[in-house]
């Protein structure tokens, strides 16, 4: 039925009715003998025939293919519901269209459905999240300030100790909304980056020098994979792309092995520089990777709190690189190291 049209149907229902009004009228006629019957015996089933493939045409045209083209029509416009529905013809292989157009429909439907599911669960996340994240500085902060109300502001102990740590947990409290704030701009569009040519190279220089005390603590070595590293021009906004890489190499730091060491690479492709900055530290297991880039996502939530962080750095990154045009990227593996990836336009 695939590729039946309506004139199809009725020639074939049609055809049946007059073979079987041949063969009926057959049996009388020639039993009788008359002339006139006989010849009666070839027009009555062209008549049959005529008249069934007429009626049956009608019907099927009027009450049941143009009850199929108002469903193939609803689907149609629903389904391109931006643009300009096609007048269809009603002798086209409208069956074949209608299945073809529910199949369709029916997957798009259920990857809407699915993307539906994911972003209420997404939602549902990132609440929770939020919640968690906040809750944890402002509890720390109730507590340091009842105890100094209830009488430990007067001992002189833990009256500075206490505002230190309720001073230290409002920065990180403020951190969280800045970076939110951050967040929020990129992805409504209101974030104008100020893009302007300048040395990747050096840029690296200087984010390596403002890390050389934390790199310090932990024995850690910042450098170049090429030590003759020359200039590198990209058309980037600097200030941003300054904060990819303060960004990734302090989780480099955060992340990696003492006496360890982090690697950048700066490689020509083309349009673009590659770079990738590589550390030899615990490494971040595969199936975390599709999520790291998500906002509050930690691989180790009770050690990323401890090493301070907002847990949106790095959704904060890829939405930096994504603004510039550009695609960042992470392959990594336990207890060798990871490698973050990320494109610039060259000058």
């Amino acid at each position: 039925m695939k590729n039946v049209s309506s004139g199809q149907i009725a020639f074939t229902v049609s055809s049946i009715l007059a073979l079987l009004t041949f063969l009926l009228s057959g049996v009388l006629f020639v039993l009788s003998g008359d002339f006139y019957k006989i010849l009666a015996l070839f027009l009555i089933p062209i008549v049959v025939y005529a008249l069934s493939y007429l009626l049956l045409k009608y019907f099927i045209d009027k009450f049941i293919y143009r009850k199929i083209k108002l469903i193939y029509k609803t689907i149609h416009s629903l389904k391109t519901a931006k643009s300009k529905v096609q007048p269809l013809e009603l002798n086209a292989d409208l069956l074949e269209g209608v299945e073809k157009e529910v199949i369709e429909w029916s997957k798009g439907k259920t990857q809407e459905i699915q993307q539906l599911k994911d972003i209420s669960r997404f939602r549902k996340e990132f609440i929770g999240n939020v919640s968690h994240e906040l809750k944890t500085p402002i509890f720390a902060i109730q507590g340091y300030l009842h105890t100094l109300i209830d009488g430990g502001l007067e001992d002189d102990k833990i009256n500075k100790n206490y505002l230190y740590k309720a001073s230290k947990n409002l920065d990180r409290l403020n951190k969280i909304v800045e970076d939110l704030d951050v967040i929020n701009r990129f992805e409504t569009n209101t974030l104008v980056l100020e893009k302007q040519k300048f040395d990747i190279v050096e840029l690296i220089k200087d984010v390596f020098d403002s890390l050389e005390m934390q790199a310090d603590l932990k024995d850690i070595v910042l450098k170049f994979k090429d030590p003759e590293n020359s200039p590198k021009y990209v058309k980037a906004d600097k200030e941003q792309i300054r904060q990819v890489m303060v960004n990734l190499l302090s989780n480099s730091i955060k992340y990696g092995k003492e006496e360890g060491q982090t690697l950048v690479g700066i490689y020509d492709m083309d349009e673009n520089y590659l770079v990738e900055i590589t550390d030899n530290g615990i490494g971040i297991a595969e199936d975390n990777l599709d999520r790291l880039f998500e906002r509050f996502f930690r691989v180790d939530k009770s050690r990323a709190r401890d090493m301070g962080g907002t847990g949106l750095g790095l959704a904060i990154v890829k939405h930096i690189i994504e603004a510039h045009g550009q695609v960042i990227n992470v392959r990594s593996k336990i207890g060798v190291g990871s490698t973050f990836g990320f494109t610039l336009k060259k000058v």
